[in-house]
């Protein structure tokens, strides 16, 4: 099949080249290079790398809505679009442009977790479960019917770093199943169930901030679902602590309020249990074990983490 693949970030990337190996890539659409680290220094998206390195048409609008690219789009031949972690909404007029229509590698078990960021909330909420769901897309966010769905465990472990690792590759091997049953026009349409739909909006750097009052496994979860951006953080002494790694105590103490802190331990108390926080930021500082961090910084039993 002739296709036009549109994707953006890192999780897109082995999507594309399992296209790329099987059908034909006529075009790949990706967001605009934008300024990146600490230089600022505009850098192309890992789909645009890859595809320069193979010598693939690329086109880069500002806005996918805007009639100009459109018309620019229509003149490479596509059977289908594929989209993979975009980051713009497809307008109707785009969606009915190839003959097949368009299909969405998305990174959670439909109708979950449908929007921006599914892999770090379905780390934060506490699932064990997720996976990817290859789908028709429609107008709506997420809400086409389903063609299929391929899951995998999350581990106790698992933080959303880990976690993209496993399920990219996922998705190319489900995006490629996919295909071969939409070519053969065998694909099924497996309608979702709104009454069971969650959602997964963008993060953003408060979305990070911990709330002591929460049970200390939620607190754990916050910090391995947003490792390693935003990141879960909390203040100390008018100092922001940002908290890499954390694991579940029983003991029990106010919510933020330090019980423990002896050279090798940071237990914190939460709203249920305690956080034994054993990887942690201070500042501008670098990531260090907790217990590296006490050695040089006093930090005083009976005080409170806001």
């Amino acid at each position: 099949m002739n296709i036009v693949f549109m994707g953006t970030p890192e999780f897109a990337v082995p999507s594309l080249a399992g296209v790329y190996d099987h059908h034909a890539v006529t075009a790949v659409v990706t967001q605009p290079d934008r300024p990146k680290g600490r230089g600022r220094q505009t850098v192309p998206s890992p789909v645009k790398a890859w595809a320069v390195e193979r010598g693939l048409p690329v086109l880069q609008p500002e806005k996918v809505r805007d009639r100009d690219f459109q018309a620019e789009l229509s003149q490479y031949p596509a059977d289908m679009f594929v989209v993979v972690a975009y980051g713009q909404i497809l307008p109707p007029r785009l969606l009915r442009l190839p003959q097949l229509g368009c299909v969405n590698v998305h990174a959670s078990l439909l109708p979950k977790y449908r929007g921006a960021s599914p892999m770090q909330w379905a780390i934060v909420r506490g699932e064990t479960v997720t996976g990817v769901t290859i789908q028709h897309m429609d107008k709506g966010v997420d809400t086409g019917d389903m063609i299929l769905q391929k899951s995998l465990p999350i581990g106790q472990d698992d933080t959303f770093e880990t976690l993209h690792d496993k399920l990219a590759p996922l998705g190319a091997e489900a995006l490629l199943e996919a295909l071969t049953l939409l070519e053969n026009g065998v694909a099924p349409r497996i309608p979702q169930n709104p009454d069971e739909a969650t959602h997964a909006p963008l993060l953003t750097r408060e979305t990070g901030r911990v709330d002591w009052s929460k049970p200390a496994a939620e607190i754990r979860d916050l910090a391995r679902g947003l490792n390693p951006w935003p990141g879960a953080f909390t203040e100390y002494q008018g100092e922001t602590w940002k908290i890499w790694v954390a694991e579940v105590r029983e003991k029990a103490g106010e919510p933020g309020e330090i019980l423990e802190a002896p050279k090798g331990s940071l237990i914190v108390g939460a709203g249920q249990g305690s956080l034994s926080i054993t990887e942690l930021q201070a500042g501008n500082g670098k990531r260090m074990p907790a217990a590296a961090y006490l050695l040089g910084h006093r930090v005083e039993v009976g005080d409170r983490l806001r």
